[in-house]
């Protein structure tokens, strides 16, 4: 009988024992799945603690939000490594990697900034190209808007300062670098930003033609004629000279600026198959608008000469 009692003091607390190791165990579950939570639900910038937090522990954090495409709190990592430690390690490339981050945050203007202030302090660095590269490309993308990727918008119609400023960037980068790996990606958006400026002043001589201004329509399809040649809008350009000076009954140099347009662009939509100009306006029809112009556009309303003879699936 006491031995039976005995036994079956062991077996409850043998059992006392496993009900708490389990609870113990399930404790323990318990506190790790809360840390993991804890830890991938954080959006805040994470630092390491203290004061004393190492460069390379913050370089590591920068770099894990680069990783995770969460640009805005590598940004903030970024910055605050180089403020802590501006003369460190890491420092160098803290500022090529602000570059890349200020742009995929769409932070163009700062990523100019950004890639301006790498160059100036350091102008012989290895990577200095991809500073210069990422200007150009900084300045490229300014000019895009929200909806651009969802909606057929013509950017051809738009201001294109930023296309002139990141022609320009690009340029620089050639001239310096020309056997940079980032000088074949330059070159082909360089021939895109000047097929869409010259694209441009061709939208521009239009509505230089709605307004009467036949000189300033005439300059402008110059201007793409001289300083954008091999792009498509020169043809257009060349129809531009041939209207404006038409309208201002310069009939030699009209007659010049079409023989040219014959010669390399015959089957232009303004030149029939005899090699003659097709237009409605003429140096006398402009002058017998004075109704037009008595009225103030009420009267004698016609639809003003217009150059756009792009492809279909052409933006320039």
């Amino acid at each position: 009988m006491l031995a039976r009692w005995a036994t079956g003091n062991s077996r409850e607390k043998l059992v006392i024992q496993l009900a708490r190791f389990a609870t113990v165990k399930l404790s323990l579950i318990a506190l790790l799945l809360l840390a993991i939570v804890a830890c991938s639900g954080n959006e805040e910038l994470e630092l390491p603690p203290g004061a004393n937090s190492s460069e390379f522990e913050l370089y590591q954090e920068a770099q894990r939000y680069l990783r995770n495409k969460n640009f805005e709190l590598a940004v903030q990592a970024l910055q605050l490594l180089e403020s802590r430690y501006p003369f460190g390690r890491y420092a160098e490339q803290a500022q090529l990697e602000l570059i890349y981050a200020h742009y995929n945050n769409f932070e163009r203007e700062a990523a100019i900034e950004a890639a301006d202030r790498f160059i100036r302090l350091h102008p012989q660095h290895p990577s200095v190209d991809y500073a210069y590269y990422m200007k150009g490309l900084s300045a490229y993308t300014q000019n895009e808007g929200l909806f651009d990727r969802f909606l057929s918008t013509d950017v051809t119609e738009r201001d294109t300062s930023y296309a002139r400023e990141a022609f320009a960037e690009f340029a620089q980068l050639l001239a310096r670098f020309p056997d940079s790996p980032y000088a074949a990606d330059a070159k082909v958006r360089m021939i895109h930003l000047r097929n869409l400026m010259a694209r441009s002043e061709i939208n521009i001589a239009n509505y230089y033609f709605r307004r009467g201004a036949y000189l300033a329509a005439t300059n402008r399809g110059r201007y793409v004629v001289e300083n954008f040649p091999q792009t498509p809008a020169v043809a257009d350009g060349l129809a531009v000279m041939v209207q404006g000076y038409t309208l201002l009954g310069l009939d030699d140099l009209a007659q010049n600026s079409l023989d040219v347009l014959v010669l390399n662009y015959p089957n232009h939509p303004s030149v029939d198959s005899s090699g003659n100009f097709i237009t409605d306006y003429t140096f006398d029809g402009a002058r017998q608008r004075w109704m037009n112009k008595m009225s103030f556009g009420l009267l004698d309303r016609r639809e003003a000469p217009s150059f756009d003879n792009r492809p279909p699936d052409s933006s320039y």
